[in-house]
């Protein structure tokens, strides 16, 4: 075996050697961010479900309230109107949301029936056979632990959106990403509005 012709073996093994680095360094990326896609859905599966569990109450509450002598239809009304634009937001329950816009815009509508439920809790403290209602007492209390609920599974999506975007615009995993175009697109994340760090209040 002469000089060029274990030179060039050589190189052909090292070639080899570095494609099959490559290989494992690309599958070990993908299937890292397929983990942490996987966990991301998971945890807006869990955002979506809360959610979901406060408009189930919204029903049982107005029909609740409405049962008061002289409660003010304007404030059930408007508690209707935003759960019906909620519903017309329409957002896959099993994947986390990729385009920022329309998460704002289910955002903004979840927002509007907090808004819309808060004013409904607030009038009815002037009604005290409402307040002293073991079926509005027991409405109270769910709504409360879901809105709290809602704060948390928020939280943890936003984190693990950050974690996977932080992954995938990280060296190389980005350049992997990218050749998988839309597979592995950038996740959005809850924007903070005010008084979002907390729970809205849910009082009698």
């Amino acid at each position: 075996m002469n000089k060029f012709t274990f030179g060039c073996g050589a190189i052909i093994l090292i070639i080899l050697f570095v494609l099959v680095v490559g290989a494992i360094a690309i599958a070990g990326s993908y299937n890292r961010l397929v983990g942490m896609q996987q966990n991301v859905d998971a945890k807006w599966a869990q955002v979506q479900n809360v959610y979901q569990r406060r408009a189930d109450l919204i029903p049982n509450l107005v029909n609740t309230v409405a049962g008061a002598a002289n409660f003010e239809k304007s404030t059930l009304i408007a508690v209707t109107n935003a759960r019906a634009s909620v519903g017309r937001v329409q957002l896959d329950p099993n994947k986390a949301p990729t385009d920022a816009a329309q998460l704002e815009q289910f955002q903004a509508a979840q927002g509007q029936l907090s808004n819309a439920l808060s004013r409904l809790l607030l009038v009815s403290e002037r009604y005290p056979e409402l307040r002293a209602n073991q079926n509005f007492q027991q409405l109270q209390a769910q709504l409360e632990g879901t809105e709290n609920r809602i704060s948390v599974e928020r939280r943890r999506f936003n984190e693990t959106a950050q974690g996977f975007n932080t992954k995938r615009d990280s060296f190389p995993t980005v350049l992997m990403a990218g050749f998988f175009g839309s597979r592995f697109a950038e996740k959005s994340y809850f924007k903070a509005q005010a008084g979002a760090e907390s729970a809205p209040k849910v009082k009698f």
